[in-house]
């Protein structure tokens, strides 16, 4: 079960980071052998964005073998391993592979059955109209939710969080596989640790199971990894991002 769990994750991540990679070019997840590998659809033109190559339970030789074998240029590796397994074989097997180990961050994952309420000193809003999501895609400095996004049934739901009608904070929530996506949830800084990231959380949970989710699923930073278990979430595993030192 907790197998199934993980590997449902993982698809929800692929196919979840790519819906917001695709606002200015077709990002695509598909499937090589055991593994996920996610980017540009074929171009006419341009350069091709960075590859990211998902894999759990595949050791580093296959991982690098298939990665450099079908990459169209650059390309970093996701390794995940579950909360019980050793991080060990992977990190010994990408140094010997002359990789760098960039970062880690926990996968989480919340069943959406209890979603606890906080109150919140701001007001907490769907982005639903042109001039709020106008609002939010300049405050966040990149366009978070695009026009087609502004429906009730949209597969993209953004939230904001509001102090005299400015966005002082934003999250966004992607319908993924029956389940959904979290992603890139900020709080500007003279307004954190006020509880407005857990009150829009809260609210964003509670629209996704309304949806029909049953499974919500993101990658924490280090901050979000002492969040996100006060609205339920647990961790399930550890995606570790490795990058090849020497030019492809």
């Amino acid at each position: 079960m907790a197998t199934d769990i993980l590997q449902h994750a993982i698809e929800v991540f692929a196919h979840g980071f790519c819906f917001t990679r695709s606002f200015t070019h077709p990002y695509l997840a598909e499937r090589v052998g055991e593994m996920w590998v996610v980017r540009d659809a074929p171009r006419r033109s341009g350069d091709y964005r960075r590859e990211e190559w998902i894999a759990h339970s595949v050791v580093p030789e296959v991982i690098d073998q298939t990665a450099r074998k079908h990459t169209r240029g650059r390309y970093a590796v996701c390794a995940i391993h579950g909360v019980n397994e050793s991080d060990g074989p992977l990190r010994e097997g990408f140094r010997a592979l002359n990789y760098r180990l960039g970062g880690t961050e926990p996968i989480m994952v919340h069943e959406l059955k209890r979603i606890p309420r906080f109150d919140s000193p701001v007001e907490i809003a769907r982005v639903t109209t042109a001039d709020l999501a106008d609002q939010v895609n300049k405050a966040a400095r990149a366009r978070q939710i695009l026009p087609e996004h502004l429906t009730k049934n949209s597969p993209l739901r953004q939230y904001v969080a509001l102090a005299d009608n400015k966005p002082v904070g934003w999250v966004r929530s992607i319908d993924v596989e029956g389940a959904t996506w979290c992603a890139d949830m900020y709080v500007v800084p003279e307004f954190r640790r006020r509880g407005i990231a857990r009150a829009m959380m809260a609210k964003m949970l509670r629209d996704d199971r309304t949806t029909g989710s049953k499974l919500a699923v993101l990658t924490a930073s280090h901050a979000g990894a002492k969040l996100y278990p006060l609205l339920g979430y647990r961790q399930i595993a550890t995606l570790m991002l490795y990058t090849p030192k020497k030019a492809q």
